[in-house]
């Protein structure tokens, strides 16, 4: 005869055990539990113990979980600085570190007009002007693809106005008649720049750079003007502090030879002229300050740059 003896519900789950015991008349003994029927509660009890203290466990281990959760997520959602910041530009490598370049930029341009009109207000043009600047440099690289050197520069600038009449037309009743104008100027300068390359290709061929460079410049000036029959002429010295961003372009044309194209888009400089005559005096001075950034057409540079060390193969 089968006998049901337990029932027990707990946290949802049920559990019956069905035992096998022996008819007994005595009516009595059914309120008697036998050794087997004892040792099997024991089991039960055991099992329902550890099956409470597991399913204890768990909830604490998902508590846990959940509370951490929102840590972790906000962890991952602010990168560290120096992972957000890297954009991988020095992934391509143009140059290595413990290359030392040497390199000459040179500009020139000229300016001239013969008897030329400019719509109906100025008329009889004679002029002319050029201007030639010349600076050698040296650098290091520090790391892959950054640069720290110096630069040392020439600048001569020369100008001629000979004739230029000004017609402000019959109504006005004024015109003006310029001469002779004339003026020239030669500057040194030294500065240190710092550049940073990065690559367009994976063999290093074609690059791009921006340039800082922080330089000073001093040298002087002659201006001469025509009074009646007499020539006078204003001589000054001028000083000149400037910060510069220049951009540019290069390319390898030999193994170890690399040209260069670079635009001056201006910066922020600081000048300070002191004007004096043909006898030596000071007669005046000027100080100057200005901010701009526009492409500067006489500060466009093409240059060669030697590489003395080959390029490492990594």
């Amino acid at each position: 005869m089968k006998r049901i003896l337990l029932t027990i519900l707990s946290m949802g789950v049920v559990t019956t055990a069905v035992a096998e015991t022996p008819l007994i008349n005595n009516e009595s003994s059914l309120f008697t539990a036998t050794p087997a029927e004892n040792s099997l509660e024991a089991a039960i009890s055991n099992n329902l113990r550890n099956n409470f203290a597991g399913d204890m466990d768990t909830n604490r281990i998902s508590a846990a979980k959940t509370s951490t959760t929102p840590r972790t997520q906000t962890s991952q959602r602010f990168l560290p600085t120096r992972r957000r910041i890297d954009r991988e530009i020095d992934k391509l490598k143009f140059a290595y570190k413990g290359e030392v370049m040497m390199g000459l930029t040179a500009s020139y341009g000229t300016l001239s007009s013969d008897d030329t009109d400019i719509l109906v207000i100025l008329d009889n043009i004679n002029a002319s002007g050029s201007i030639t600047t010349i600076k050698p440099y040296i650098g290091y690289f520090y790391k892959d693809n950054h640069c720290l050197g110096v630069r040392f520069g020439y600048r001569h600038l020369s100008g001629t106005l000979d004739n230029i009449d000004v017609d402000l037309g019959s109504s006005n009743d004024l015109d003006i008649d310029i001469p002779y104008l004339d003026t020239s100027s030669d500057n040194y300068s030294f500065g240190i720049f710092h550049r940073s390359y990065a690559g367009l290709d994976p063999k290093g061929r074609f690059g791009l750079f921006a340039e800082f460079e922080l330089s000073m410049s001093i040298g002087s000036s002659e201006f001469a003007h025509e009074r009646g029959d007499v020539i006078k002429r204003v001589y000054s010295d001028n000083m000149q502090v400037k910060l510069s961003f220049n951009p540019g372009a290069a390319v390898y044309i030999f193994p170890n030879v690399c040209a260069t194209i670079s635009f001056g888009l201006g910066g922020i400089q600081y000048t300070k002229v002191k004007q004096k005559d043909a006898q030596g005096n000071e007669i005046g001075t000027r100080d100057a300050s200005k901010m701009k950034f526009k492409l500067n057409i006489a500060a466009i540079n093409i240059g060669m740059t030697v590489h003395l060390w080959d390029k490492k193969k990594k």
